[in-house]
């Protein structure tokens, strides 16, 4: 108590000394994360199972890709939704999901397949659902027995592409699938360890060459029945091009399809082609007008609704006939695009046709695949009766009720004198003149007419198409009392330098006006050149605004430059079409011929490919017997082996057994004791891969 005391006293006493400050907290701070890696040594550093999925899953995926336009949404959805969620499991190890969502899945895929196609059946319905199958088989792929069922079925797949489109971008596309399936399939059987894709891939690109020349061989002279790819269309849904029926505005939307309709090599001296004024393509007739929309009489088939053969149209023709071939797009459709006047059918192969009353020519099924046809067509022809009948007279009539005022045009036209003692001629020339002295524009923009569409071009609005001209103008021929009706088709074209086609495009889809004359027959008449003279024969086709991006790019990319561009990509894709698609019977007996075979057959083309296959299969194997005789295989393996051990830089003689070959490889492989192979000197680092090779071949 009293030291107590002492203590307090003494500690009042003493001066008070400062006591140090506290310390100060820090504040905790996480340990420095380790440098970001790169997309690739992330993908390195996974294991192979995981890569290998993620790389067959990005095959899945280029495979289904060009098929996303012609399936419907919620099957790509599906199926894009499938193949993230099996990359997302092999990204992180998860594991695969139980059966029954699966089947779960399944039984969703099937509804909305029924739903969309209402059947599981046909082309579209049956891809659908091959696609879903497709991504919902990665998601059970726990052997390699599954893993077997995916690369094939991406096989057949990948086949499945051409049902829809057998275009060049198409089949470059798809080779790349094959070499990465190919490469997915070679993966799959190599040895254990982490072998790198590009052994595969080189693998896999040998093995697609050496069969290269096998395919060849199958595609020339493998006898074929039909066009590569000529399996009909499950619907005859139409594509962009010409129609049955015309309504006032419809083919203005044809102007901006740039697309290509037709493909024309015109043969004799030089490749002479008419002038561009007498390239009109015919296509639908239009004869029926219900004050709105036209329509054509022949019916798109052989037979018409009676039964009976169509009558044949009454042709004369004169003068030198013009020869050429047409390579024409699908179109859906049945009619062939030939040039005014074809007498004689063309040379079509597998299918029939016949000409109608209105000169046009069909074939007997519709065009779903690229065909190639030869025709004869005469520039100077007349056609149709001499003398009026009843049909002509038919086709002089007018919807009541529909623009009276043109009405009154004709009829002030039919009381002139000019018209009067000139005749039908006359009354022709009375509306050119009027068409191009009456302040009339040739415009792709005229606005959307009303009901009485001819009574507005007339008079209102004064501009428009090629379809609003000619449709005003055989108005007012029948309001007249003249016969008259629309013929649609192409008109123009343009060369291409590179191969010597012409190019027909949508945007050259016409229409022009036919009127009847006594003594003469049909006529043909074109008011779009009296309006837009630059129109016809002169290839002035109308553009749409390009926008300022339009524009921009066009400042920078040399217009030459891009027409030349152009017209070798179109060549390619001509070329493409010309000896691949129309690849036909008819070619493989030409070259029968060529080759010596007097009246080559089918049977001569399978002796022909037998011959080959047996002639290949006995070079081969004299070859293996001669290389046998010459070299040794295990002393062809050690030679390999060396020279895998030079380029990584261990040079060993000749005389080395193959274990004493292992261990200078053994040391090569690991490091020196203590040290990890990051720490070593860059003179001793060498690449792994040939050493794993000489290792792997030991």
């Amino acid at each position: 108590k009293h030291l107590f005391i002492e203590y307090q006293i003494a500690g009042r006493m003493l001066p008070a000394t400062p006591s140090p400050p506290p310390p100060r907290r820090q504040r905790w701070r996480p340990p420095p994360a380790p440098p970001a890696m790169s997309l690739r040594q992330t993908l390195a550093s996974l294991p192979r199972d995981a890569r290998d999925t993620l790389f067959l899953l990005a095959v899945i995926a280029w495979v289904i890709a060009p098929q996303a336009g012609h399936l419907p949404l919620w099957t790509s959805a599906l199926a894009a939704g499938l193949l993230l969620w099996r990359g997302w499991l092999a990204w992180t190890a998860r594991p695969l999901p139980h059966r029954w969502v699966l089947l779960a899945l399944l039984a969703l895929a099937v509804g909305a397949t029924l739903v969309t196609h209402r059947t599981i059946l046909g082309r579209e319905a049956g891809v659908a659902l091959v696609v879903v199958l497709l991504a919902l088989k990665t998601l059970e792929a726990r052997a390699r027995r599954d893993a077997l069922v995916i690369f094939f079925l991406g096989f057949f797949t990948m086949l499945s592409n051409f049902f829809f489109s057998q275009s060049l971008p198409t089949a470059v596309a798809m080779l790349i699938a094959l070499l990465g399936l190919l490469t997915a399939l070679v993966n799959a059987h190599m040895p254990v360890g982490r072998p790198p894709l590009a052994q595969s891939l080189r693998t896999a690109g040998t093995m697609a060459l050496l069969g290269a020349p096998i395919m060849l061989a199958l595609f020339v002279l493998f006898p074929r029945m039909a066009p590569l790819w000529g399996m009909p269309g499950d619907t005859l849904s139409a594509r962009s091009g010409l129609s049955g029926s015309m309504q006032v505005g419809s083919i203005a939307q044809l102007a901006l399809d740039d697309s290509v309709a037709l493909r024309v090599r015109f043969e004799g001296p030089g490749n002479a082609a008419p002038p561009q004024s007498q390239l009109y393509f015919r296509g639908p007739v239009l004869s029926q007008f219900d004050g709105r929309e036209w329509q054509a009489t022949t019916l798109p088939g052989a037979l018409n609704w009676s039964g009976r053969m169509a009558p044949p149209a009454d042709l004369q023709v004169q003068g030198e006939p013009v020869r050429y071939a047409v390579t024409l797009e699908p179109q859906k459709r049945p009619w062939l695009m030939v040039l005014d006047a074809t007498p004689d059918k063309p040379t079509l192969t597998g299918m029939g046709a016949f000409m109608t009353p209105e000169l046009q020519w069909l074939s007997t099924r519709p065009l779903t695949d690229v065909v190639r046809y030869s025709a004869v067509s005469y520039p100077q022809f007349r056609h149709g009766p001499q003398r009026s009948t009843a049909q002509l007279r038919a086709l002089a009539d007018l919807p009541p009720g529909f623009n009276p005022r043109t009405l009154a045009l004709a009829q002030e036209l039919r009381a002139s004198p000019a018209v009067a003692s000139g005749g039908t001629l006359a009354l022709i020339d009375a509306a050119l003149q009027r068409l191009r002295t009456g302040g009339y524009q040739y415009t792709l923009e005229p606005g959307v007419y009303g009901e009485h569409t001819a009574d507005e071009f007339w008079f209102d609005r004064k501009a428009g198409f090629c379809e609003h001209i000619a449709s005003a103008f055989v108005v007012l021929m029948r309001a007249a009392g003249a016969p008259a009706r629309i013929v649609t088709g192409y008109q123009g074209g343009e060369r291409n330098p590179v191969d010597g086609y012409w190019t027909v495009r949508q945007s050259d889809a016409h229409a022009w006006a036919e009127v009847w004359m006594p003594e003469h027959g049909w006529v043909r008449v074109d008011p779009t050149g009296a309006v837009s003279p630059g129109r016809i024969g002169q290839f002035q086709r109308l553009q749409a605004p390009r926008g300022v991006l339009g524009e921009a790019m066009g400042a920078m990319i040399s217009p030459g430059m891009a027409q030349r561009l152009r017209a070798t990509w179109e060549a390619l894709n001509n070329h493409w079409n010309q000896w691949v698609l129309n690849y036909t019977q008819s070619r493989q007996l030409d070259l029968l011929k060529a080759l010596g075979f007097e009246s080559p057959s089918w049977q001569d083309l399978v002796r022909a490919l037998a011959g080959l296959v047996g002639a290949a299969a006995l070079i081969g194997a004299l070859w293996t017997l001669w290389e046998r005789r010459q070299h040794d295989p295990w002393l062809r393996l050690l030679a390999q082996v060396r020279q895998r051990l030079a380029r990584a830089g261990l040079t060993l003689p000749d005389s080395t057994p193959p274990r004493a070959n292992r261990r200078p490889c053994s040391q090569l492989e690991r490091p020196s004791s203590g040290r990890s192979r990051a720490n070593w000197p860059s003179t001793q680092r060498v690449k792994p891969s040939p050493t794993k090779g000489a290792l792997t071949a030991l």
